[in-house]
């Protein structure tokens, strides 16, 4: 199969965070007297802030909103930016225009952020729409359903489209069935294997070349 719309995830996806975010959490913890090691923070690339605070930490709706404050103090200056593409991504991207495909991407980052990093790594020319969270996290109250709906609003309401979205993590698979189209799950981010199955991923690939094929046909 096919799809003439992509919809791509950013963290875990295009791009690997993870020094940027996992040192944002840390920074954003520490005044709670919360101190981890940056390799356990990992875990949390992918799903909404607030979540992570709330469900995780257990923290209050005030302290939820302090911890996210805390969090983009950092990251809007500093971890925004610690951040690399994934080799063959900008390939893939090219190589998926060219085939006359309509590529989106939709992602819980906050919209600003989002399209900030990608023009720093010159990727946002490759995408029609970019669908991000507010600031205020009201996009994400339903996990990704809102994110991904967003796209489809912008180019394609009647959904004449076959649609897969790409991602990391289980949200994307869980958003992607909500909204009705498949999921190809990536290996190369933050989920494993038995995450993106267990949600109930269409396909999996290992590499951007098997992406491309599974997205091309």
């Amino acid at each position: 199969m096919s799809y003439d719309l992509c919809i791509f995830d950013l963290d875990g996806t295009l791009t690997d965070p993870g020094l940027g975010i996992t040192k944002s959490y840390r920074h954003a913890l520490a005044p709670f007297g919360i101190h981890e090691e940056l390799d356990e923070l990992t875990r949390f690339i992918g799903p909404p802030l607030r979540d992570v605070f709330r469900d995780v930490y257990g923290f209050s709706d005030t302290d939820t909103e302090k911890a996210v404050a805390l969090y983009r103090e950092y990251y809007s200056t500093d971890g925004l930016l610690e951040n690399t593409v994934y080799p063959g991504i900008p390939e893939l991207l090219q190589y998926l225009l060219d085939n006359k495909k309509t590529l989106a991407v939709a992602t819980n980052k906050v919209r600003p952020y989002t399209i900030e990093i990608l023009k720093h790594f010159q990727l946002e020319r490759y995408f029609t729409f970019i669908s991000g969270d507010e600031m205020d996290g009201s996009l994400t109250k339903n996990g990704k359903r809102d994110i991904i709906q967003a796209v489809f609003d912008a180019i394609d309401p009647e959904r004449n489209m076959s649609a897969a979205m790409i991602g990391d993590r289980k949200n994307d698979v869980l958003g992607a069935w909500e909204t009705g189209i498949h999921c190809i799950g990536v290996t190369w981010g933050y989920g494993s294997h038995e995450e993106l199955l267990d949600a109930g991923a269409t396909h999996l690939a290992g590499t951007p070349e098997e992406l491309r094929r599974l997205l091309v046909g």
